[in-house]
């Protein structure tokens, strides 16, 4: 069955359809992340969303590895092109291209697994207050940088609370930052792959910002000009339990590292209720911008 997706849909749903062109040939559309750069998450989401309608029912996405290789033009679809490398008993690997313009802009590698049971361990959620009582996350980005928050739009396709700092800080060298997120629309309980595509997309948000930090505000509070410049390199995430991605989930994401122009980030991702269900780490390239001044 064919699906279509007009280029400018406005929720998760829609943004992460794709059209069936042939056996293992899927085409969408990205919005912008940057003013004339498509949005990476949305890339790299509609990536899993093509590898994992090549994979059989009963097996669940457990890990992605993706690399940024260009940058993709909302103007213009994306072609995702995916080779079916193994199908086990348990697991099932897929690769998936994509490309604009005759050229791969980005690369994914996808594992996918039959659910088993074993041990089950996970550290304890850190102490964090409730969404409710945390600010909204568009309010604040609207009330620092009015301009800056008109090229948001998209993005309304998430809500996201943002947590103030704790009063504890960090270890020394690196940096903290915790956002609420969950879809804003409601989505279908019997579609997981749609549930993980949907992590995938809001995870690219706001990671590489963290590790810039110590350097300026995160991009919804600095009301002065940029003085980074940052662009993400490679995303993993792994996907550790059942989650749903229209319930809030806790990001926690720290930088351990920045040097030689790269920043490293990892995110642990809770469900409302304590629950570790995905960890997601990045690279992004963090230069000084030219002309920058402080």
């Amino acid at each position: 069955m064919l699906e279509t997706v007009p280029s400018h849909d406005t929720g998760l749903v829609g943004f992460l359809a794709l059209e069936q062109v042939d056996r293992d040939l899927f085409r969408g559309w990205c919005h912008e992340g940057l003013p004339m750069r498509a949005f990476g998450g949305q890339v790299a989401a509609q990536a899993l969303t093509a590898a994992g309608r090549t994979v059989g029912e009963g097996r669940s996405v457990h890990s992605l590895h993706g690399y940024f290789l260009r940058p993709g033009d909302p103007a213009h679809p994306i072609v995702y092109q995916v080779e079916r490398l193994r199908d086990g008993g348990s697991y099932a690997a897929r690769e998936v291209k994509a490309v604009q313009g005759g050229e791969t802009i980005f690369t994914l590698s996808a594992s996918f697994k039959r659910p088993e049971t074993t041990w089950d361990r996970q550290p304890r959620m850190p102490e964090t207050p409730p969404p409710a009582e945390t600010p909204d996350l568009f309010e604040l980005w609207a009330a620092a940088a009015p301009e800056d928050h008109a090229q948001s739009r998209y993005f309304r396709a998430l809500e996201m609370r943002y947590v103030p700092p704790a009063a504890q800080p960090p270890l020394p060298g690196t940096t903290e930052q915790r956002l609420w997120i969950r879809s804003a629309e409601r989505l279908p309980h019997d579609r997981p792959l749609l549930h993980a595509c949907a992590l995938a997309y809001a995870s690219d948000l706001f990671l590489a910002p963290s590790t810039a930090i110590p350097v300026e505000k995160p991009r919804p509070f600095r009301e002065e000009p940029s003085k980074v410049y940052l662009t993400s390199l490679d995303h993993a995430i792994w996907y550790h339990r059942p989650f749903r991605a229209d319930e809030w989930m806790l990001f926690v994401q720290r930088s351990p590292s920045a040097v030689d122009g790269r920043g490293l980030a990892f995110a642990d991702v809770w469900s409302r209720h304590g629950i570790l269900i995905a960890t997601v780490v990045q690279e992004a390239v963090q230069r000084p911008l030219r002309g920058a001044h402080g």
